[in-house]
């Protein structure tokens, strides 16, 4: 830890010299087309939201049937009646979310994905204050809008995203990491609640082209992982 701490002091001109080249090169992907809120499927009823940043608004593919979003409906569809909302913002931040909540529906959500992390990160939010907001998060879905089940996704390997360049990519992948490590910590001593692992490698073949956003593969493995967690903790009539 302090190696990491005195080798991102020594390399800061660089870091910040890279961070610029990046923020200013990345290709600017357009927004998938697709309803974000619906019903669909057959069963039980079930309400899903879906809370998070750029990955959950589905950066990288052209349609919300590709994203995240269409990926889970697909997944989950068959075995309930899904009533379905998307609330996501490209660069949110987990302080951002809390500002959203009191615009959720009165009624609440019996699941709630959440994908939060990598702009806390490459936005400079202290892991003690990410942490923090993350548990102020996870507590006013349960309180106050009664979430039964709440999945948390993980922080993907940011030291394999192809858009960064080395030192950058290595010193955002080891803050990744502690967050990550960090985050799936909380879930653990929390009730209803649930993290995903992010276990598939990153490549410039399933990323987007951007480098930086996950491609249709992606979001397709990450769905099934939040459909597996649903069908394992919600009961189906």
């Amino acid at each position: 830890m302090f190696l990491d701490i005195a080798a991102r002091i020594v390399l800061l001109p660089v870091l910040i010299g890279q961070a610029l080249y990046v923020r200013h090169n990345i290709a600017e992907l357009p927004e998938p087309h697709g309803a974000r809120s619906g019903t669909i499927g057959s069963g039980p009823g079930l309400r899903i939201l879906i809370l998070g940043d750029s990955s959950a608004v589905g950066l990288g593919v052209d349609t919300q049937a590709e994203a995240l979003l269409g990926q889970v409906i697909k997944a989950l569809s068959q075995q309930f009646t899904l009533t379905y909302d998307l609330v996501a913002v490209t660069g949110a931040r987990t302080v951002d979310a809390l500002g959203w909540l009191s615009d959720l529906p009165a009624e609440g959500y019996d699941v709630v994905v959440t994908a939060f992390g990598v702009n806390d990160v490459t936005k400079g939010t202290s892991l003690r204050r990410f942490i923090e907001l993350q548990g102020r998060l996870i507590a006013r879905l349960q309180t106050v809008h009664h979430a039964k089940l709440i999945v948390v996704s993980g922080l993907p390997p940011v030291s394999e995203f192809p858009a960064l360049p080395h030192p950058l990519r290595w010193v955002l992948g080891k803050q990744a990491r502690r967050f990550d490590l960090a985050l799936h910590q909380l879930v653990e001593t929390r009730q209803g609640c649930a993290t995903l692992v992010f276990d598939m490698t990153l490549e410039t073949s399933n990323m987007s082209r951007d480098g930086f956003h996950p491609g249709p593969v992606v979001y397709e493995a990450w769905a099934k992982n939040v459909a597996r967690v649903v069908q394992a903790r919600v009961p189906i009539a």
